[in-house]
């Protein structure tokens, strides 16, 4: 069957003096009218066209995207005199009972007022008998998940085994509070939020034959507003219709809302985005003294912010943000105001905001809150970003200035910083080599041989994590030629040394090496066997120590010291086998260097 088509909207009659509202007159009499729900729609049509027909459907999803609806067009379908046929006629009497619910075959069951065992026990007696005019006597319970757990169990055997002319159609909004026992005996229909776009189409068709008129992007406030539910939307247009006499503008829907427009939006997201906390709290309260919702506010602020997140990930290409297209403009040139870890930053802010609004009477002072908190929020940087400004000699994090007072040292721009190492943003190296971390190359020698080692580690974490972790079991390492190193592990690491021998992984690292060093590389993957395993494991041994002086001998390590001055960092856990007694290898050190507790010391990606 062809995909199912938006149709123009059914026939109706027009408002008169005793006025039906939209959302009634507008809804859809056919499965093709079933906007945003097409799969659901061609499935019961082809089943009605088989005859295959379940005795049990249960429609789950949002509040008005249709549930309702399509039990009664199934309803139709199955009652209709021309049926059972996948176009019900909508003129004979059965056709018309049913749309008005007034058929005596098709019950419609509130669940929510009906969830006693007594109802269930009720409609059990009633499906004996036989029906009325109709081919069949359906049960459309909607809110299906009010019920009871008695009456949930009384309809159990009544829906496995149902009479022939007995068929159920099931709507709940709460599917995961349906036990799994009436699941099992019912065929289930997901039902989609409607999309923004075919709301608006829809809208746009209502008030042509209206004839009224209305601006487009007031409409598309509209059906941004409506969450994905084609009712609630229709429902909001009535109250504007009847409220705004004449066209309809995005003015008018923005008042009535209290929502704030595109170019306050825009305003307070530059003066945010700006760190400008004193505009920003100026334009708050002029805005909220004229009758701002503030939950509405933060609802477009959590949307602009997360385009902001969208067009730093996919660029300017996105197909489609939850933002007007003035506002679209607007984020395209405000993303490079900020980088990706800010803007996610920023939207944790808006959410956590947004849920406590519930809770409190005092959503003034919290939304004012949120935005100082992010006026204040400096550009922030990747822990690898991080790690490489504390290796630079006298280089302190800009943020450490806030805090201590004393002068730092500059360091390379964020927005720099995060097109080299951001793999969102499709500039980062895909190689994950040391490049991707800013380091120079270095000659494999001697007295570089500590450095690479662990440079070659850091770039490892990134590009293979688990690789770089069997690494550092590592016993010793050691150059066995011109550009050339060796790995040993000892007997006890046998099957980390089967790993890293691989040829994949050997591969892996050889490249690594390559990029580090800036010319081919070699690299062999040894076991260590005999009495020169206990002699260079025992040399690596941790200390003994209690929890208490081993954090007093971490706090000595100069890496960790820079980054707890910086973050202000605190130990709360070191592990049993690190040894922060150890001390920094002498770079002067000759031949094989053996993986003492200097190996151990602190991960620069997990400080």
């Amino acid at each position: 069957m062809a995909k199912a088509k938006i149709p123009e909207p059914a026939t109706h009659p027009p408002a008169s003096a005793e006025y039906t509202v939209v959302a009634r007159r507008y809804r859809p009499q056919q499965f093709a009218e079933l906007i945003g729900q097409e799969h659901v729609a061609s499935a019961l049509i082809n089943s009605l066209q088989s005859g295959r027909v379940a005795h049990a459907y249960l429609f789950t999803g949002a509040r008005g995207v249709g549930k309702t609806s399509a039990a009664r067009i199934l309803a139709k379908a199955l009652n209709c005199v021309e049926g059972p046929t996948a176009t019900p006629c909508d003129k004979c009497n059965n056709c018309k009972a049913i749309a008005t619910g007034d058929d005596d075959d098709v019950r419609e069951i509130d669940g929510a007022s009906n969830n006693k065992v007594e109802d269930a026990r009720e409609i059990r007696h009633g499906i004996g008998a036989s029906t009325m005019r109709s081919r069949f006597k359906i049960y459309i319970i909607d809110e299906v998940h009010m019920l009871s757990t008695a009456a949930f169990n009384a309809l159990l055997k009544t829906l496995e085994e149902p009479p022939p002319h007995v068929k159920f159609i099931l709507a709940t909004t709460e599917v995961q509070k349906i036990p799994i026992t009436i699941l099992s005996r019912c065929q289930r229909f997901d039902f989609s939020h409607v999309g923004p776009g075919k709301i608006f189409d829809q809208l746009k068709r209502i008030v042509e034959r209206e004839k009224l008129q209305a601006d487009d992007e007031a409409l598309r406030l509209v059906a941004r507003r409506a969450g994905g539910s084609m009712r609630d939307s229709q429902s909001l247009l009535d109250q504007l219709l009847s409220s705004c006499p004449g066209r309809l503008t995005s003015e008018q829907v923005n008042a009535v809302l209290g929502t704030a427009g595109d170019e306050r939006v825009i305003e307070l997201a530059t003066a945010i985005l700006k760190h400008d906390a004193k505009t920003a709290l100026d334009l708050l309260a002029v805005w909220v003294e004229r009758g701002l919702q503030i939950s509405e506010l933060v609802d477009q602020l959590i949307s602009y912010w997360r385009s902001l997140m969208l067009v730093s990930c996919g660029g300017t290409e996105v197909r489609e943000l939850p933002v007007t297209p003035s506002q679209k403009e607007a984020v395209i040139g405000q993303v490079k105001l900020t980088n990706l870890d800010a803007i996610l930053a920023g939207l944790e802010v808006w959410t956590a905001t947004r849920s406590r609004l519930r809770d409190t009477p005092h959503t003034q002072v919290l939304l004012e809150m949120a935005v100082v908190r992010l006026c204040r929020m400096d550009e922030l940087l990747s822990l690898g970003q991080i790690v490489q400004a504390l290796n630079q000699p006298g280089a302190v994090l800009s943020g450490a200035s806030a805090r201590t007072g004393k002068p730092v040292a500059a360091l390379p721009e964020a927005s720099d910083l995060s097109k080299k190492n951001d793999p969102l943003t499709g500039n980062a190296p895909s190689n994950g080599t040391a490049n991707a971390v800013g380091y120079a190359t270095l000659v494999l020698s001697e007295s570089t041989l500590g450095e690479v080692w662990r440079r070659l580690l850091l770039a490892l974490s990134d590009r293979s994590p688990i690789l770089a972790s069997q690494l550092k079991s590592a016993n010793s390492y050691a150059i066995f030629g011109p550009n050339a190193l060796a790995i040993q592990f000892s007997a006890d690491y046998n099957h980390v040394y089967e790993a890293c021998a691989s040829e994949a992984n050997t591969r892996r690292i050889q490249e690594v090496l390559t990029s580090l060093t800036g010319t081919a590389a070699q690299v062999r993957v040894d076991r260590v066997v005999g009495a020169a395993t206990q002699a260079q494991a025992g040399s690596g041994t941790p200390t003994s120590g209690s929890p208490a002086d081993r954090k007093k001998e971490l706090m000595t390590l100069p890496l960790f010291r820079k980054a707890s001055e910086a973050l202000g960092a605190q130990i709360w856990h070191v592990d049993d086998e690190f040894n922060p007694a150890a001390q920094p290898r002498n770079p002067n050190t000759p031949q094989t260097t053996e993986l003492d507790d200097a190996e151990n010391s602190p991960n620069p990606d997990e400080i």
